[in-house]
């Protein structure tokens, strides 16, 4: 069996939503803002001709696009995103780049002013 490799980039984006929540419930209501970080891992073997999974230079267009959909917008408005949850996000994020090969293989959403963050993992 041929070695598996997974590589990894990062973004981040500042957005803003709501949350219909029963804890912390009238913050959560209001409008209001985080900033996010993204990672999304590619796993599988090596490319004989290019030597990498994947190149990263493909994942890091792709995620510039992905980027500019939730950068500095109202999460609750994001075409296809649903409930502005961590969850929904990293599925957002995982259905956005499953075209890729290798699809994704782990999308990671976390903000680090609160310590929360969800993984997905797809393999």
């Amino acid at each position: 069996m041929p070695q598996q490799y997974t590589v990894h980039q990062r973004i981040f984006f500042d957005a803003a939503h709501t949350l219909r929540r029963e804890i912390e419930a009238e913050g959560s209501r209001r409008i209001h803002g985080h900033t996010y970080h993204a990672e999304v891992s590619l796993t599988g073997p090596l490319d004989p001709a290019t030597g990498m999974v994947q190149d990263l230079g493909y994942l890091r267009q792709r995620l510039a696009v992905l980027r500019e959909r939730l950068d500095h917008h109202l999460l609750d408005e994001v075409p296809g995103l649903g409930i502005p949850t961590l969850e929904n996000l990293c599925r957002f994020i995982a259905e956005a780049l499953s075209d890729m090969q290798p699809p994704p293989s782990r999308v990671r959403v976390w903000r680090d002013a609160l310590g929360d963050g969800c993984t997905l993992d797809l393999s």
